[in-house]
């Protein structure tokens, strides 16, 4: 596990527990109602394992922020968890965790000794990542905004009218996985030419390696050691980027033109790519998003990093405080 350092509250300050469930990673934090994360840790998801070995790190990860000794201050845990999500029944059915099915996180999280009656708020990750982008990052100025996570997959969220915008089961914006390529690759979710399957950095590291790229001294070949490559002026890691950017320049331009959009802001590792993915977007955005209506839409890097997965857990949890908190 790591513990980065942890931030100051003041010692009666009601604190937010916060879980934040992905492909590769499970990360745990404690967040003030500020939206400051004070601790994080995290340990690697077990993406193969079944259902009992995928809540065990979990359970780890409640382990570790219960014996915090801030845990007495805690009012409420939130969980952001890969999709697909259903807030109403609790349950998680991750596409890239095949152990979970259908899976009860809420009620099991709930079953920690240490949650007890705390309210337990369950979201998708890419709506927690919104949520915080919202409340304390780039998408803050602004009343309608789609927030893209492009990491082992491709989450996203909706802001509008100023409002977080979860859907009935809590999947609205679910924007990984609508068909952007009609003859493209079978997609686990069972459609096929999903927008995860061309812009995430799994396929982005999967383009680059089927069209002939190898990767350096190093030997990374992941969707990092493409974007160094790229950085370098290497074309077949530009192709590879060159596709994902189109792919996600469909699927925000899509989305524009249905609700109308102010902002779409970008996170996740794939972003830290800089302009070798921010050059191409904005490019083939502008042939996409052609109405009038859509042509004013400002792209944005996240502001809040690998943060925004916790603090937008604690977002989702934090309406379920004491009223005057």
């Amino acid at each position: 596990m790591s513990h980065p350092p942890a931030g100051t509250a003041t010692p009666d300050e009601p604190l937010l527990a916060a879980l934040d469930i992905g492909g590769t990673k499970i990360a745990g934090g404690l967040v003030d109602t500020r939206g400051t994360l004070l601790h994080r840790l995290q340990v690697p998801t077990p993406a193969t394992g079944d259902r009992h070995q995928l809540m065990a790190a979990v359970t780890r990860v409640l382990d570790d922020l219960a014996g915090r000794p801030e845990w007495g201050r805690v009012r409420a845990l939130g969980i952001g968890s890969a999709g697909p999500v259903d807030i109403a029944e609790g349950t998680v059915s991750p596409v890239n965790l095949p152990g979970w099915r259908g899976f009860p996180l809420r009620a099991e999280a709930a079953a920690h000794p240490a949650v007890g009656d705390l309210p337990v708020v369950l979201g998708g990750d890419g709506v927690a990542m919104t949520a915080a982008e919202h409340w304390r990052g780039a998408a803050r100025p602004y009343r309608n905004a789609l927030c893209l996570v492009v990491s082992t997959g491709v989450g996203a969220g909706l802001v509008l009218d100023g409002r977080l915008h979860t859907g009935t089961t809590g999947n609205a914006g679910h924007l990984g996985h609508i068909s952007v390529d009609f003859e493209g690759r079978p997609c686990p979710c069972g459609s096929r030419g999903c927008l995860e399957g061309l812009a995430s950095g799994t396929a982005i590291a999967r383009t680059a390696t089927e069209s002939g790229w190898r990767p350096g001294p190093d030997g990374d070949t992941t969707a990092t050691g493409v974007a160094r490559a790229a950085e370098s002026g290497d074309p077949l890691a530009l192709a590879a980027f060159d596709r994902a950017a189109r792919a996600l320049a469909a699927g925000i331009a899509a989305t524009a033109t249905l609700v109308e959009l102010d902002v779409a802001v970008i996170g996740g590792g794939v972003a830290n790519a800089g302009d070798v993915l921010f050059a191409p977007l904005a490019r083939h955005l502008s042939s996409y998003a052609t109405l009038p209506f859509t042509r004013h839409l400002t792209l944005a890097p996240a502001h809040l990093g690998t943060d925004a997965g916790l603090i937008g857990a604690a977002a989702l949890a934090r309406p379920s405080l004491p009223t005057g908190i």
